[in-house]
């Protein structure tokens, strides 16, 4: 269950993106109740169980990255949310970046995706690409506030 996101992963086609799909409302709730740090904190713990819970998956199944797995996607999406503000376009753009970049996984994302196995392969693909949404997601929130734009 924690592997597919409750049952996020399962739906057809685009597991990934109903994972990411799934991790916004999750993500907002925790925000509106504990800040960013319980968001970050509630990251954190979900990196942690995805590690296990997607090397688990992979081990029982023989696929080396089964595509019900997408707790990798909420983990990642939720750090890509922490720097947004708790606004629905705001979280759009959080979310259409993250996906974005996991669909294209730009160097070393796609290493990562091609040459690590087990639960942290599985996890640190996705890490990455948060890690390049999140530095666009960065500018583009510095930008808009250059410019006047408020949330």
């Amino acid at each position: 269950m924690l592997g597919s996101w409750f049952g996020a992963g399962l739906l057809p086609v685009m597991p990934g993106t109903w994972g990411s799909l799934a991790a916004l409302p999750c993500a907002w709730t925790i925000r509106s109740l504990c800040g960013a740090a319980g968001l970050a904190i509630a990251a954190a713990i979900a990196i942690a169980v995805g590690c296990w819970a997607a090397g688990t998956i992979a081990k029982t199944s023989g696929v080396k990255d089964h595509g019900a797995i997408v707790i990798d996607e909420v983990a990642a999406q939720w750090l890509v949310l922490l720097p947004a503000p708790l606004e629905p376009l705001s979280y759009a753009a959080a979310f259409l970046l993250f996906r974005i970049f996991d669909i294209w996984k730009p160097w070393p994302v796609e290493l990562a995706d091609r040459r690590l196995d087990g639960g942290l392969g599985i996890m640190l693909d996705d890490l990455l690409a948060a890690a390049y949404a999140v530095l666009v997601f960065v500018a583009l929130l510095a930008i808009a506030g250059a410019c006047g734009v408020r949330s």
